[in-house]
C-alpha cells in the first residue's frame, strides 16, 4: 500500500526497507523515494532494529478491494431513519433511528459471506428502550470495557450512556464548552470508538457558529469541523480541525444537507470521515447524494483550541479512499443517504468489511429504501 507523506529510507546496511514518518516541523510537505543516509542515522536505525525488531513503520492508507451492490431487506426490518450503527459481537449489531418514537436502539442480526464480504441477510431482533422521549439519535457505539452503549443525540447534543437493555445509566460524556453552540440540526452527528487506541471520537455535522458560515447549495463554502477525542473515562482529550470539500452543487435547492455524517476509528489511530452532500431540487427528480470517504491521521497533526477556525488553521490532511453518488432521476432510483458506518467482519483473505446503512426517511413515498452497503478494504 502507498505510504503518503513519508520519507522512505533504503537501508542498504541491513538490505531492508524502513519507513519513517515525516516530521512536519523538519521536512514539511516533502516526499522522497530514495536518499543517502548519514552515518548517525544508520546508527539510530540499527538501534531501532535491535530494540524493536527493526521496524519503524509508516501508517498505510486504505484502498478499496471491492464494493458490493447495496441491498435491502424490507420484509425483515421495519422502515427506518437509520442514522448510526455499531458492532456488538459475532453477527449482532446495534442501530439507532433518529426518528424513533422513544429513546433507544435496535438489535439487528447481519450476516456476510466470509469470502467476498457481501451482505447475506439483515434482520431485526428487537427495539430496546425505556419509554423516554427520543433524542434524535445519530451515533452509537458499544463500550466493551463498561458493557454499555453510548448514543449521541442531535436534539440535545449530548452523549449519554445506556445499558444493553436500552436503559439510561445517568452517565454522559463531558463535551467541551464549544459544542454547546450546536443547534438541533447540524449538531452531533457522529460517534465512534476504537478498543485498540482506547479513544472515543465525535464531531458536529457542520460548522459551529464560532467557526464561520455553514455550507449551502449556493455559497460554495467548505465546512470547518472539529474532531474531538475522549479517553475511556469520557474526558475530553485533543481536538483537531477538519475541512470538508466545497459543495459540488451551485443551484437553488428544496432540501440540502452538506456535512460529515459519520466517523469510524481504526486500530492504527486513523479515522475514516464520511462526507455527505444531499441535494433535492424543487421537482425532486434530479436529487442526488454524493458521498466521499476520507482517511485522516490525527496523531500526526496539530491540535486546535477554542480560537475560531480560519484559513490559517492547521487542518488535517486527508486521503480519499472512495467516492460514490446515488441518484433519483428518470433512469436511476438508488438514492441513498448514508449516515451510519462501522467495521464489519475480517474476511478470509485479511481484508475488512466497512458496513454502511442509509436513512430512508421511513422509505419515503416508496422511493427511498433502507440500503445496507458493504465496502471491502485492505
Amino acid at each position: 500500500m502507498p505510504a503518503d507523506n513519508r520519507i522512505i529510507f533504503l537501508c542498504e546496511s541491513f538490505n531492508l526497507v524502513r519507513f519513517m514518518p515525516v516530521v512536519g516541523s523538519f521536512v514539511p510537505n516533502m516526499r522522497f523515494s530514495r536518499c543517502r543516509i548519514p552515518l548517525y542515522c544508520r546508527v539510530l536505525l540499527a538501534l531501532c532494529f535491535l530494540l524493536f525488531g527493526g521496524f519503524v513503520m509508516a501508517r498505510d492508507t486504505l484502498h478499496v478491494v471491492r464494493v458490493h451492490p447495496p441491498v435491502t431487506f424490507p420484509q425483515l426490518i421495519p422502515p427506518g431513519n437509520y442514522s448510526g450503527i455499531c458492532h456488538l459481537s459475532g453477527d449482532q449489531y446495534l442501530v439507532v433511528d433518529d426518528k424513533a418514537p422513544t429513546d433507544g436502539f435496535y438489535s439487528f442480526t447481519i450476516t456476510f459471506d466470509s469470502i467476498s464480504g457481501s451482505i447475506q441477510k439483515v434482520s431485526c431482533n428487537s427495539f430496546l428502550h425505556a419509554n423516554r422521549p427520543h433524542r434524535d439519535a445519530e451515533g452509537i457505539v458499544w463500550m466493551p470495557q463498561w458493557q454499555t452503549v453510548l448514543i449521541a443525540g442531535e436534539a440535545d447534543n449530548r452523549i449519554l450512556e445506556y445499558t444493553k437493555e436500552g436503559v439510561p445509566t445517568g452517565r454522559e460524556i463531558g463535551l467541551p464548552e464549544i459544542y454547546r453552540s450546536c443547534g438541533s440540526n447540524y449538531g452531533l452527528e457522529s460517534l465512534t470508538y476504537s478498543p485498540a487506541t482506547h479513544r472515543l471520537w465525535t464531531c458536529s455535522e457542520s460548522t459551529l457558529p464560532a467557526d464561520g458560515s455553514q455550507s449551502t447549495s449556493l455559497n460554495g463554502i467548505a465546512n470547518r469541523l472539529r474532531l474531538q477525542s475522549f479517553n475511556e473515562q469520557g474526558l475530553p482529550l485533543a481536538q483537531y480541525a477538519y475541512q470538508m470539500d466545497a459543495p459540488g452543487q451551485q443551484r437553488t435547492s428544496r432540501i440540502y444537507a452538506m456535512g460529515v455524517s459519520e466517523l469510524l476509528a481504526l486500530d492504527d489511530g486513523s479515522l475514516l470521515v464520511l462526507e455527505r452532500e444531499f441535494y433535492v431540487p424543487s421537482a425532486k427528480i434530479g436529487s442526488f447524494v454524493r458521498c466521499k470517504l476520507y482517511q485522516v491521521w490525527p496523531d500526526e497533526a496539530a491540535t486546535v483550541g477554542v480560537e475560531p477556525l480560519t484559513d490559517a488553521t492547521p487542518f488535517l490532511s486527508k486521503h480519499l479512499v472512495y467516492e460514490w453518488t446515488t441518484k433519483l432521476n428518470l433512469t436511476r432510483r438508488n438514492l441513498a443517504n448514508y449516515e451510519g458506518m462501522c467495521l464489519g467482519p475480517l474476511l478470509a483473505d485479511g481484508s475488512r468489511v466497512l458496513l454502511l446503512v442509509a436513512d430512508s426517511q421511513s422509505r419515503y413515498k416508496g422511493v427511498m429504501k433502507d440500503w445496507f452497503l458493504s465496502i471491502v478494504v485492505r
